[in-house]
């Protein structure tokens, strides 16, 4: 309807920006996100679950690290649907978050090389529980001061 009320008003599609443009052919509706949301962050669990039991079987590492990392995508995925992709990464690089949006990309790069490329198992278990805790630490910065919780409760043990 948006789009017919520019075309009537004389508006065209070639004086919107290209960010307008990509934001308007993709727009879905509320009800649409939330089951995309769902279903892809119900399949990241399920493929991190997967993961987790590949890595039992003889040779199984490999599979482990694909499946945990795919799961972890898959998850952090999903939160594309209910706010845009463009909206995500810019929330994904504020610099509130950068620091943990780096390092959890690397440690999907580096377990996936750890496991395929390098053949060193215990180096891709390694990335896997960094992957786990740079995830917790970029979910966590999202709820407003809970990354000041976690440390305040962190120091209080270690003291």
């Amino acid at each position: 309807m948006e789009k017919l009320r520019r075309v009537l008003s004389g508006q065209d599609d070639e004086e919107q920006g290209l960010t307008a443009q990509v934001l308007d052919a993709s727009s879905l509706s509320f009800n649409t996100r939330l089951k995309w949301f769902a279903i892809c962050f119900v399949c990241g669990i399920f493929f991190s679950i997967l993961g987790t039991g590949l890595l039992w079987l003889p040779g199984g590492i490999k599979l482990f690290a694909v499946f945990y990392t795919l799961g972890n995508l898959a998850a952090l995925a999903s939160t594309c649907f209910l706010m845009g992709p463009v909206k995500q990464l810019k929330k994904m690089f504020e610099t509130t978050r950068l620091l943990a949006t780096i390092i959890m990309l690397l440690c999907f790069i580096f377990t996936l090389c750890a496991a395929l490329w390098w053949h060193k198992k215990g180096l891709a278990v390694l990335f896997c529980i960094l992957q786990f805790l740079s995830m917790t630490w970029y979910s966590l910065s999202y709820i407003p001061y809970a990354r000041d919780a976690v440390i305040k409760c962190c120091s209080s043990l270690l003291s």
